[in-house]
């Protein structure tokens, strides 16, 4: 017997709701306000609307601050706490400041064995700072933030991190110094894939939606040699994998006990 639940709908909420959550926080203008517009217009429910809008957020402070979590509970008619339970369950949601640029660099398994633990020990020595804690100013030109990546999806050429989430490939932890003193410099070293750097504020505008100058932002290279290279050599060798029946006979489900 399969249980039935009602979900209430943002236009179920009562007047009380709506009015007891301010929406006309001044840190966010009328332009932040339009942005807020053409990301509830994507969806059906405007509640559906909280991640990019949590994103938004973070283009405009660099945070999810709490100013920034009234704004988008007025925006979606969401409780403060219901966008607060998002914003603290996601690790891409900012609780303090972040620097201009955000490091992340992957511990997990594929990566440590292969020398990611010691390069978040030789950036994090350097640098002065532990796990979410940001060297410098937050916001500033040259201003880092570490963390540590528990998966950055990119074993195969590990070990790896990421810059504002662009991608940094079989790195060493001189290579990893370097990257991070050259961003303390106000320089944007080239990512191994995807576009040129625009910052962690920049990032969380593209994550929010919004791509100010799209013909750039694609034009970085989208895959490396070396995970295409199995589809190559498949392509030079005539490779293929067979075909499945169209009259094949599927497996019986368990019964439920």
């Amino acid at each position: 017997m399969t249980e039935q639940f009602e979900f209430t709908t943002n236009k179920e909420q009562t007047d009380h709701e709506a009015v007891s959550i301010p929406d006309d926080t001044p840190v966010f203008g009328e332009d932040v306000r339009a942005d807020a517009k053409q990301i509830i217009a994507r969806y059906p429910e405007s509640r559906s609307a909280l991640l990019p809008m949590l994103h938004l957020v973070q283009s405009v402070q660099g945070f999810v601050s709490a100013e920034g979590i009234q704004f988008c509970a007025g925006q979606l008619a969401l409780s403060t706490a219901e966008v607060s339970a998002v914003a603290t369950f996601y690790t891409m949601y900012k609780r303090k400041p972040c620097g201009q640029h955000l490091v992340s660099v992957c511990t997990n398994t594929m990566c440590a064995a292969l020398g990611g633990d010691e390069i978040y020990r030789k950036v994090s020595e350097y640098l002065g700072v532990g796990h979410d804690e940001t060297a410098g100013t937050p916001g500033e030109e040259g201003s880092i933030t570490l963390e540590h990546a528990e998966c950055l999806a990119a074993c195969d050429l590990a070990p790896v991190l990421q810059v504002d989430y662009e991608y940094y490939d079989n790195q060493t932890p001189e290579q990893a110094l370097e990257l991070v003193k050259a961003l303390q410099r106000g320089e944007k070293p080239a990512p191994t894939r995807g576009p040129a750097l625009s910052g962690f504020r920049g990032a969380e505008r593209q994550l929010a939606g919004f791509f100010d100058d799209l013909e750039s932002t694609v034009a970085g290279p989208s895959a490396a040699v070396e995970t295409v290279r199995g589809a190559q050599l498949a392509n030079e060798r005539g490779w293929t994998a067979p075909s499945m029946p169209d009259d094949v006979e599927m497996p019986p489900l368990p019964e439920k006990k």
